[in-house]
C-alpha cells in the first residue's frame, strides 16, 4: 500500500514538473532495479504513468503514420494513414521490404520501442514502449542491433529519467537516414555542442545561444510533438518562427533596416535569410547512388566521411552548402509507394515544396536538394521496394534483394529494373544562424548571385525590374524606397567604418597634450 502511494505520488510530482517546465522529480527512491531488460523497466514506470504510455501510442512516433491532415497535395481528403511505415525516401527507401518486413530490423532501432524488427511487432504492448530512449539522462543508454548496449546500466538510467535534453532527441533524428548527418542537412550531433553561430537557439545559454531543448519549439501535448516536415506526410501541429518571434517580439525592431527587411515577411522565410548554409556543424550526405553496390569501388575520402561502401553504393557529402531556394505554402507534393512514373527518362521528384510566385500564402524557403539513384521496375512502372537489411547490404545481389522486397511490402516486382535519378526537397529550419551572420542585401540583390529570379518566377531581381507579387505602381514605389534604402545604408556603413578608423573627438575644455 506504502509502494503505491509512493509511485503515485511521484507520478503526480513528475506530471507538474512536467507542465510547468520544471526539472523532473528525482527517481532514486521510486525506481530501485535491478532490472533485466528494457520492457521490465517499462513496466515499472507503467504504473505511475499509464496514460503517458496510452497517449504515447497514439503519436505518429510510435505507429509511424498518421492522416495527412491536408499536408499532402491530391490527399487532403485521404481516410489512409501514411509515414515512415508505408512511404518511400531516397536513402534505406523503405522499411516493409523483405520477408515478415525485415527492413524494420534496421529502420527499427530508432522507433521508440522494444524491438520494431519485424510485422509481428505488437503495437498495443505497452510494455514495448522505450521510456528511457527519451528521458534517461545517465547510465550510457543506447541501443545498438536491437539490443540495449552491453554499456548500459539500466538501474542508473531509469533513475535518471527528466526532460528529453538535444541528445536524447537527436539519438534518432541526427542519425536519420542511417547515420549521423545523412538525411536532414542541419541537425547532427554537433547540434549537443553548438555554439551561437551555428544555432542560435541550440547553443548553452554559456556559449551566447539560447539554450532551448526541441520541445521549446516542438511544443508537445499529450506527448504528441509538434512539426510537419517536407519529407513526410504526417504531423501534429506545425512550428513557426512567428510563434515566438511577433507582436513585442517582432523581428528587427533595432535593425537600421527593419522597416525594409520587414516588408520581405510577406515573400521572404525568416529561415531563408537566417540559414545562409547548412552542413555547417558536419557533412551532410547530397547524394546516395545504389547502382555501384557489389562493384568494389576504391573512391577516397569525401569530407572526412566514406565514400562508398561495397554493399550500400557511393556517397558524396559535402558541407557549408547554399541552399536551393523555392516557394512553398506548408503543403508538399510527394511520391507514394506505387505511383507510376510517366517518363523513366526523367529524374522521379520523391518530394517537392508547393507554391509559386502566384500564391499569396506561399513564401521563398531554403532547401537541402539531395539526389539518389535507386531501382525503378521498368514494366510496371514505379520504384521498388526491396531487401536491404541482411539482405542487399550483406549479399549484394540486386536480383535477390528485389525479389525478397515484396515479401512485406507486398508491390510486386516484374523482374525488369534498371536505376533512375530521385529528387528529394528537405526543408532546412535548423542550424539557425544569429543576426550578424544571416544574409545581407546585396548576397541576394543589386548583383548578387545567390537567389536564381528567373526559376522563382520573376523577370529579374526584383530590386531591379520590379513585377511578379505586388500590383503596378506599387511594386515601383517599394523599389525606389528599397534602392534608396540601400543607397543610404551603404553610406551609413562607410561612415560608421570612418568613425571607427578616425581618432575619437575632443571634448570641449578637455586640455590637448601635444607631445613636443
Amino acid at each position: 500500500m506504502k509502494a503505491g502511494f509512493m509511485f503515485f505520488l511521484a507520478g503526480v510530482v513528475l506530471f507538474a514538473a512536467t507542465s510547468q517546465g520544471m526539472a523532473a522529480v528525482d527517481h532514486t527512491e521510486f525506481l530501485k532495479g535491478p532490472f533485466k531488460d528494457g520492457p521490465s523497466v517499462t513496466k515499472a514506470c507503467l504504473e505511475c504513468h499509464e496514460k503517458e504510455a496510452s497517449d504515447f501510442m497514439k503519436t505518429s512516433h510510435w505507429t509511424w503514420k498518421g492522416l495527412t491532415k491536408g499536408h499532402v497535395r491530391g490527399y487532403e481528403h485521404s481516410k489512409v494513414e501514411y509515414g515512415k511505415t508505408n512511404m518511400l525516401n531516397g536513402f534505406c527507401v523503405n522499411v516493409e521490404g523483405g520477408a515478415n518486413q525485415l527492413n524494420r530490423g534496421h529502420c527499427g532501432e530508432c522507433h521508440a520501442g522494444y524491438f520494431w524488427d519485424s510485422n509481428k511487432f505488437d503495437l498495443k504492448d505497452k510494455t514495448k514502449v522505450d521510456c528511457l530512449v527519451c528521458h534517461a539522462q545517465k547510465g550510457f543508454y543506447a541501443r545498438e542491433n536491437n539490443e540495449i548496449s552491453e554499456f548500459t546500466d539500466l538501474t542508473i538510467a531509469a533513475q535518471s529519467v527528466a526532460l528529453p535534453t538535444l541528445s536524447n532527441c537527436g539519438s534518432c533524428h541526427y542519425a536519420g537516414g542511417g547515420d549521423d548527418g545523412v538525411k536532414h542537412g542541419s541537425l547532427d550531433k554537433a547540434m549537443n555542442t553548438a555554439d551561437k553561430a551555428l544555432d542560435v537557439h541550440m547553443a548553452s545559454k554559456a556559449k551566447g545561444g539560447q539554450g532551448f531543448a526541441c520541445q521549446t519549439c516542438h511544443v508537445t501535448k499529450d506527448h504528441r510533438i509538434s512539426g510537419a516536415s517536407t519529407q513526410l506526410a504526417t504531423f501534429d501541429g506545425r512550428v513557426n518562427c512567428e510563434d515566438c518571434h511577433s507582436g513585442k517580439n517582432a523581428p528587427h525592431q533595432k535593425s537600421l533596416n527593419g522597416v525594409i527587411i520587414n516588408t520581405h515577411l510577406k515573400t521572404v522565410a525568416c529561415q531563408t535569410c537566417h540559414i545562409p548554409t547548412y552542413g555547417r556543424g558536419k557533412p551532410t550526405l547530397m547524394n546516395w547512388d545504389y547502382s555501384t553496390v557489389g562493384m568494389n569501388l576504391k573512391l577516397p575520402p569525401s569530407c572526412g566521411k566514406s565514400a562508398c561502401d561495397d554493399g550500400k553504393g557511393s556517397f558524396r557529402w559535402d558541407s557549408n552548402v547554399v541552399p536551393a531556394y523555392l516557394w512553398y505554402d506548408g503543403t508538399i507534393n510527394r511520391y507514394m509507394k506505387g505511383d507510376t512514373i510517366k517518363n523513366l527518362s526523367e529524374p522521379v521528384v520523391l518530394e517537392s515544396p508547393y507554391g509559386s510566385i502566384k500564391e499569396k500564402e506561399a513564401k521563398i524557403y531554403p532547401f537541402k536538394m539531395y539526389t539518389s539513384n535507386q531501382p525503378v521496375d521498368t514494366e510496371l512502372l514505379y520504384l521498388l521496394t526491396f531487401n536491404n537489411y541482411k539482405g542487399l547490404w550483406t549479399h549484394k545481389n540486386w536480383k535477390r534483394a528485389l525479389d525478397d522486397g515484396p515479401l512485406g511490402s507486398g508491390l510486386p516486382f516484374s523482374g525488369k529494373y534498371k536505376f533512375i535519378k530521385t529528387v528529394s526537397y528537405i526543408g532546412q529550419t535548423h542550424e539557425v544562424a544569429p543576426k550578424e551572420n544571416a544574409l545581407t542585401c546585396g548576397e541576394c540583390h543589386m548583383g548578387g548571385t545567390r537567389m536564381n529570379w528567373k526559376a522563382l518566377g520573376y523577370k529579374g531581381d526584383p530590386m531591379l525590374m520590379g513585377g511578379g507579387r505586388f500590383k503596378k505602381g506599387t511594386i515601383e514605389k517599394n523599389i525606389k524606397a528599397v534602392n534608396l534604402n540601400f543607397k543610404q545604408t551603404n553610406w551609413v556603413e562607410k561612415q560608421e567604418a570612418a568613425q571607427s578608423a578616425a581618432p575619437a573627438p575632443v571634448k570641449k575644455g578637455v586640455k590637448v597634450h601635444k607631445k613636443k
